[in-house]
């Protein structure tokens, strides 16, 4: 952990909404910023209700993909330029959300994603941007960052500005409700992620430990509730608030190996990214356990388990998890073995998240983590 005067940079939207109905303020919220022109980007479940919106019939690319690729961003961008807005609405879940910031900065400027992907390239926007999430996982409604895949190399390609934080956040619990119970251990457990690895990163800093721990700690508390209730409103907003604070972990940040890791059962095998999270982590949260004791044990406090050992941390994070529903088994979601060395090679060479691991992963200990989760 870095020290508390470390220095450190916070980009928070300068209006979060938070709470059940607070999606009825939107259009208000447009008026009042002089946009007519709302472009949603949203996948095909959310395309079916913008009624919700409270904004009539906008203008709308409702195909996202749960792994959006560069095919699929350019299609977005494509029918953004034809709608013209002067506002762009991420509907969704951070697929959504994520495309979203991208198709702001990027219309109307005649750059590709070639053209502002990496830290600080993109441009300034010349439209409004607002984020409404409607699970409650990635946090990316507060977050400055997208990550799209490269089909040709199976590789998730990072872009990140300060030019991409929505101007308005809107966490509604109430939009959440319709998730099913298996989504909402997914999301609920990629939010967790992101609370953790912020937490155990090499880059951690104090004020960034007080959301994660929080986080977590709301993770614990109300996602069992969420999954054997989805009506239950409370565990909703609880959930919606740990995701809002794993958003607030990554800007300064970031995740480290359970995403780096995880990230090729993504790209390489379409697994959705909540579910390869939850797969990969008590491996992850075990293997780094002797290089963040105090941390660890934390964690474990947190989520209800004893993580006084590598043996119980791994137990106790992976009974977790599989209470949930979640089948944590790479076999069951069709990745073949003979892929896990090209796995272990693509992980290993995400540097911009294993260099902050607390603890040093060769390519064959993660190709070791592969074949334990197999």
């Amino acid at each position: 952990m870095t020290r508390l005067d470390h220095p450190l940079e916070m980009l928070r939207p300068p209006c979060v909404r938070f709470g059940t109905g607070q999606v009825g303020t939107l259009a208000d919220w447009l008026a009042a910023a002089g946009c007519s022109r709302p472009f949603i980007v949203a996948d095909a479940f959310n395309a079916s209700r913008l009624s919700a919106l409270g904004l009539g019939e906008p203008r709308l690319f409702g195909e996202v993909k749960p792994e959006p690729d560069l095919p699929n961003l350019q299609k977005a961008v494509a029918a953004a330029e034809a709608a013209d807005p002067d506002a762009v609405i991420g509907f969704g879940g951070g697929s959504a959300m994520d495309l979203a910031k991208l198709v702001a900065v990027m219309v109307g400027s005649g750059k590709g994603l070639k053209d502002i992907s990496g830290p600080n390239r993109a441009p300034a926007r010349r439209v409004r941007l607002v984020q409404v999430p409607t699970t409650a996982g990635t946090g990316s409604e507060v977050g400055t960052r997208a990550l799209v895949t490269d089909p040709e190399t199976h590789n998730k390609i990072a872009t990140e500005s300060p030019h991409m934080l929505a101007d308005l956040a809107i966490v509604d619990p109430e939009l959440t409700a319709s998730v099913p119970s298996s989504v909402t251990a997914a999301t609920g457990i990629d939010a967790m992620a992101h609370c953790v690895e912020a937490f155990t990163s090499r880059r951690s800093h104090p004020i960034i430990d007080a959301y994660a721990l929080q986080g977590i700690e709301l993770v614990g508390r109300f996602l069992p509730r969420a999954v054997q209730d989805g009506s239950d409103m409370e565990a909703r907003a609880g959930l919606s608030l740990a995701a809002l604070y794993g958003g607030v972990c990554l800007g300064p940040v970031n995740t480290t190996a359970g995403h780096a890791i995880s990230y090729p059962l993504g790209s390489r095998h379409e697994i959705a990214h909540g579910i390869a999270n939850a797969m990969i982590f008590p491996h992850v949260l075990a293997a780094n356990a002797s290089a963040v004791p105090q941390k660890t044990r934390l964690v474990g406090r947190a989520l209800g388990f004893d993580a006084s050992s590598d043996n119980a941390t791994f137990n106790g994070g992976f009974a977790f998890c599989e209470a949930l529903g979640l089948d944590m088994a790479l076999s069951a979601h069709g990745v073949p073995q003979d892929d896990l060395p090209a796995m272990a090679r693509e992980a290993h060479a995400i540097r911009r998240l294993l260099d902050f691991n607390p603890r040093d992963l060769s390519e064959a200990d993660i190709l070791a983590i592969y074949e334990a989760a197999y």
